[in-house]
């Protein structure tokens, strides 16, 4: 029997940052860096950099649901950003880096407005959670240089890492 392998996609600011947690995970066979969620065909980074696509960075993950369950990937992603934040994550400022979750099919919109719910619900945020939950679009990759960014240049990868405040606020809020 053959598994049916599932997309998941989602926007947590700079796509770099987005690869490396869900890429470490048993299940889950690929995770690509690229756009969505704009209106120019074919955008390239400088593109979406400007601004006025209407694109978002995101990563377009590919797992297979007998090993690791879409719920299992919401719970990482929730715990990759800041979902109050509407002007971007961390130091990434700007429309291209805001959240979102892209769904595939209505079970995924609902576990994604569910979630979104329960995490409001917890009060672990004192400000409204702005995360969009919309219905995916046209993935686009973005350029070779910039998928596995983690691994290809590490020594960069870390430092703006450190520098964008993110490992802080994941640390601090997530204990």
């Amino acid at each position: 029997m053959t598994t049916k392998l599932n997309k998941a996609t989602f926007a947590g600011g700079c796509f770099w940052c987005m690869v490396k947690p869900f890429d470490q995970w048993d299940g889950v066979h690929s995770v690509i860096s690229g756009y969505t969620g704009g209106n120019l065909e074919n955008p390239t980074y400088e593109d979406v950099k400007k601004g006025s696509t209407g694109h978002y960075e995101a990563v377009e993950i590919t797992f297979n649901p007998d090993i690791i369950s879409y719920q299992d990937i919401l719970d990482i992603y929730w715990k990759q950003i800041d979902p109050t934040d509407d002007g971007g994550q961390f130091h990434d400022r700007g429309d291209s880096y805001r959240t979102a979750i892209f769904y595939h099919n209505e079970t995924q919109k609902e576990l994604a407005e569910k979630t979104k719910t329960d995490l409001q619900k917890s009060e672990i945020f004192s400000k409204p959670i702005v995360t969009e939950i919309l219905p995916a679009e046209t993935f686009y990759p973005a350029e070779e240089y910039h998928q596995d960014y983690y691994k290809k240049n590490e020594e960069h990868y870390k430092t703006d890492r450190e520098k964008s405040g993110r490992d802080e606020f994941i640390k601090s809020t997530w204990k």
